[in-house]
């Protein structure tokens, strides 16, 4: 199975943006962020990421990171690409605070506010991700 970080991009941002509004705030974390690393490592790929043949992942191993390191790796990519200006984030990660392995913590560990951010960085991605698909670059 090889990866499709433009369709996980939205089938996770559309189950989080669910389980957001139903008070799921644990797992809909999980996916913003899931969200937001399937959606950035899509631009990476149209701004000259390289990809494994045999299962579609990211060849360089710096580039294997999830939404917490993702967001500022993705800043080589945008900054070296003619059209990557169009397509930049704000400078400092949201994600800072979220981990893959957040996904074993319990739920009383998840707040809105905490959530929110989150959602608002997986939406900023949506954003960027819909403009280059107008565009014609994913």
């Amino acid at each position: 199975m090889t990866s499709d970080f433009l369709n996980a991009h939205h089938r996770h941002l559309r189950d989080a943006d669910y389980l957001f509004s139903a008070l799921h705030l644990a797992n809909a974390d999980h996916l913003y962020g899931m969200a937001a690393e399937c959606g950035l490592k899509r631009l990476m790929i149209a701004f000259g990421m390289k990809l494994r043949r045999a299962d579609g992942a990211p060849e360089g191993r710096e580039d294997r990171e999830h939404a917490d390191k993702v967001w500022v790796r993705y800043e080589t990519y945008q900054s070296g690409h003619v059209q990557g200006l169009q397509y930049g984030l704000p400078s400092s990660t949201p994600f800072g605070d979220w981990n893959a392995s957040q996904r074993y913590a319990q739920e009383q560990c998840f707040d809105h506010l905490r959530v929110e951010q989150h959602r608002a960085a997986a939406h900023i991605v949506r954003d960027l991700v819909k403009n280059a698909e107008r565009a014609g670059l994913v």
